[in-house]
């Protein structure tokens, strides 16, 4: 994908370092800060303190709101320089959103000067872009820290959504009106309608076995949010009814369902792509089944056989279905957004939530093999949290893992990762027990490509 020259970048029109309105003034948090907008109108804006330490952050989503977060007070109090850009222009033109964390950096370093380290991170999409702007901007950015970040790529986690909605769909409401793509234009209807006809299917034995079998299938996690938002208790592997309760709440509760998200997001691309991107010819869901966790899949076995259903009748029924081709060249505008390929030149540190039901926690195992593919795993570190809801850190849990990229950079060597250390920095950090552990995701069943 072309790349715009940094000649012209540098030369381009920037603000002066201060604020360029009252109200931006009374939400600085630093010293100085400086916003504007990008070429293609996206805000941009930065925070940098009187101390410095020479490291600046770069986010997709900072200047929708970040200038007032936990987490920029606390790294402008560390002497870190924060800032970034919105997606509101870029939205899932995932190519523009990574030129425009290039584009912002050069507006920071012609406000403030040279960053000794700019590290691009973000959450959701802003950490996918983050780990983006590590593989096309290597010369540019010097480490990034990408959170709760769909890893396995825009095509691979959008093809795995697909496998979930079509597995609901063929199974409980084939002959419902509820779409699996084409996402009409009244999202907020079409969510309500998919998420009513999920409460109904969860208030029956047989809704219950063939909703824990497509969430197992799609390798959502086994607890979730409860609808008020909070945390929902980690079931224990063989507690089936807790394990089934936390896949229809990743699917259908908290205050951002999986299929509220695969439903809005789905419109936003096939709306940008010009058609849809996602397929599952040749798709073996059996196979998908096998790859899910075993608590996972051992819940399924159990509720079939408590609803009287033959697991392999709906397997076949499964592989009898209609499948879904995708338009060759909606896949190719997934593709020219972002596919990874493993092949690292600077330091990435990633962190996800096992219970994330958005940036599901197997693609961290799809971007690790790649990376181990191309020999540049030593590059890589990956961190877990056991957190429910997507991107559900504190604001120690982020410290910590900024913190450990710095000393990273600073020494050309990986501090120590482990759950022990980065609870113990989470809770220096903001007083709160961290709640990183030992974690090893399942491989990631829909890899791209």
């Amino acid at each position: 994908m072309s790349r715009r020259t940094w000649a012209g970048l540098a030369a381009a029109t920037v603000l002066a370092a201060v604020p360029a309105t009252a109200d931006a003034a009374s939400s600085c948090p630093a010293a100085a800060c400086t916003e504007g907008q990008l070429a293609d109108g996206t805000p941009y804006a930065f925070a940098k303190p009187a101390r410095w330490n020479g490291a600046v952050l770069v986010d997709l989503d900072f200047a929708a709101g970040g200038l007032t977060s936990p987490l920029t007070a606390s790294l402008v109090d560390r002497g870190y320089a924060v800032g970034g850009t919105t997606r509101t222009v870029s939205s899932w033109n995932i190519a523009r959103a990574i030129d425009n964390q290039a584009e912002a950096l050069g507006k920071f370093e012609a406000a403030f000067g040279p960053a000794r380290y700019a590290i691009a991170e973000g959450r959701s999409m802003g950490g996918m872009v983050a780990a983006g702007v590590a593989q096309v901007y290597p010369g540019r950015f010097a480490a990034a820290i990408p959170m709760c970040g769909g890893l396995g790529g825009a095509v691979g986690q959008w093809n795995q959504k697909l496998d979930t909605v079509f597995t609901l769909k063929t199974l409980l409401f084939r002959d419902s009106a509820l779409p699996v793509t084409g996402m009409p234009a009244d999202v907020p209807g079409t969510q309500q309608q998919w998420l009513s006809a999920m409460a109904s299917a969860q208030g029956t034995a047989a809704g219950k076995a063939r909703i824990a079998l497509a969430a197992a299938i799609g390798q959502l996690p086994g607890w979730g949010l409860a609808p008020d938002g909070s945390p929902t208790p980690v079931p224990a592997a063989r507690d089936t009814d807790g394990v089934e309760r936390g896949m229809y709440l990743a699917l259908a509760g908290g205050p951002l369902p999986y299929l509220g998200q695969a439903v809005s997001s789905r419109r936003t691309i096939e709306q940008l792509a010009g058609g849809n991107p996602s397929w599952n010819t040749g798709v073996d869901y059996t196979r998908q089944f096998a790859l899910a966790a075993p608590e996972q899949r051992d819940a399924v076995r159990r509720l079939y056989a408590r609803a009287g259903l033959d697991l392999q009748a709906d397997f076949a029924g499964l592989a009898a279905a209609p499948r879904v081709a995708a338009d060759p060249a909606a896949v190719a505008y997934l593709r020219r957004g972002i596919v990874f390929t493993g092949e690292l030149r600077i330091p990435v540190l990633t962190v996800n939530g096992t219970g994330d039901q958005i940036s599901t926690v197997a693609q961290q195992s799809s971007y690790e093999s790649l990376a181990r593919r191309t020999g540049t795993a030593s590059l890589l570190r990956q961190t877990y949290v056991q957190t429910a809801g997507h991107c559900t850190y504190t604001t120690g849990e982020q410290q910590a893992a900024i913190d450990r990229m710095l000393t990273r950079l600073r020494t050309g060597h990986w501090p120590d990762t482990s759950p022990r250390t980065m609870n113990a920095l989470s809770a220096a950090a903001d007083g709160t027990p961290g709640r990183y552990l030992g974690y090893v995701p399942p491989r990631f069943n829909r890899s791209y490509p």
